[in-house]
């Protein structure tokens, strides 16, 4: 089953991204990415992942990080499942 959201008029899949940053975010920053799951990896880094509903939300998340001063490392669509 294909997780859709509402989306001006419209259904759209929602895609899935990985965010890796440096460092480890505190737990304390969970609640302030509206959902998204934060793993921390043995490398150092902090991984957020989840369902983003557009792109609009996806530069949402980005300045979240921007205003938090923490380096970007990567960001990643992840493929649905199946694929």
């Amino acid at each position: 089953m294909v997780r859709t959201a509402h989306h001006i008029g419209s259904y759209v899949p929602l895609v899935q991204y990985e965010i890796r940053v440096a460092g480890h975010l505190s737990p304390r920053w969970t609640a302030w990415f509206d959902g998204l799951g934060l793993t921390w990896a043995e490398d150092g880094t902090t991984v957020i992942r989840g369902p983003i509903v557009d792109q609009a939300a996806l530069h949402g998340v980005l300045q979240k990080l921007r205003d938090l001063g923490v380096p970007l490392i990567s960001v990643t669509q992840l493929r649905p499942e199946g694929e």
